[in-house]
């Protein structure tokens, strides 16, 4: 991964970017400033992103000085699902392109009784950077390897099934989401097999030492949620994914710990959020690993998980 450099002179700029302890800005302390026809994007409407999220992501892309030609920032305090829901942008100065597309929010989790800090669907209440939260952790991320995982096999006719080989898309992050390695978290299509149950076929590569593989229905949950990763719909995943091989660029995701402490001290307290979420949530909340991960620890010391249970045969038709 090559940081540090000087930005390309082929898109025609190169500008002196620091981190602070407040976040991403110039060294000047004021965003670079964003071209005209990028600003036309500007604004709290669909299809548009916040001022905000657009500077702070422009000033990573500028200061990591990457090769890819297109950088990527999230609003998750925008809501999930429909037309409202494009929050997840894609920006390429080179060709002056800029689309806003869906992606899910960490689900967070409900520690019955003891914590409870799990989001609904449609707007992210909490967040945080805990290890087994499952809540999304806003700050300064850059794209790195790609793995591909055999998941099994999924019915695509009456006669044929289909391999599931998913790709996950490793983020590395900075300040509070520097441990996202650690919790796994990065980008991958919105999809899942369920139902899975265990075919007899022991010429598929596949194959296990007994020669089963693992066979479900494949889901799409696009309008759901995450693990904490970022979640995209299939076919937005097939245009973003192939972008980022041996090209590593830049993912902003808003908001950090201090955007939510602000908002949750004094309304919107200058602060930006997406209005129709914050009358949905009353008041975010972010959930530092320092606090809730002893939390986390003592549940699952307290609630042990079940052995693994191995998936049943399949009852052929």
């Amino acid at each position: 991964m090559r940081l540090g450099m000087r930005f390309p002179n082929t898109i025609g700029l190169s500008v002196a970017i620091a981190l602070s302890g407040s976040g991403v800005a110039c060294a000047a302390g004021q965003p670079a400033d964003v071209p005209a026809w990028l600003g036309a994007h500007v604004g709290e409407g669909d299809g548009q992103i916040a001022r905000v999220v657009l500077e702070r992501a422009r000033a990573l892309y500028l200061q990591k000085a990457v090769r890819n030609p297109c950088y990527f920032a999230m609003d998750a305090t925008r809501p999930n699902g429909g037309a409202a829901g494009r929050r997840f942008y894609i920006i390429c100065e080179a060709d002056r392109s800029f689309r806003a597309i869906s992606a899910g929010h960490g689900g967070g989790r409900d520690l019955n009784g003891v914590a409870d800090f799990a989001n609904g669907r449609r707007c992210a209440k909490n967040f945080g950077n805990a290890m087994d939260s499952e809540l999304t952790a806003g700050g300064a991320y850059v794209t790195n390897e790609t793995k591909t995982s055999f998941k099994g096999y999924y019915r695509v006719s009456a006669t044929q099934d289909a391999v599931f080989l998913r790709p996950f898309v490793q983020f590395d992050g900075e300040g509070e989401a520097a441990n996202a390695r650690q919790r796994a978290i990065g980008g991958h299509p919105a999809e899942v097999l369920a139902g899975i149950c265990l075919r007899k076929s022991p010429d598929s590569p596949y194959a296990n030492h007994d020669g089963y593989v693992p066979v479900g229905k494949l889901v799409d949950y696009a309008g759901g949620r995450s693990d904490g990763c970022t979640s995209w719909s299939p076919s937005d995943a097939r245009q973003i994914i192939p972008m980022l091989k041996d090209n590593p660029t830049t993912v902003y995701i808003y908001p950090e710990s201090r955007d939510i402490d602000a908002v949750a001290r004094g309304g919107r307290g200058g602060s930006y959020w997406n209005a129709s979420c914050l009358k949905e949530i009353g008041s975010p909340k972010f959930w530092p690993k320092e606090s809730l991960g002893p939390i986390l620890a003592r549940y699952e010391k307290d609630h042990p998980a079940p052995p693994p249970r191995t998936p049943p045969i399949c009852k052929e038709p």
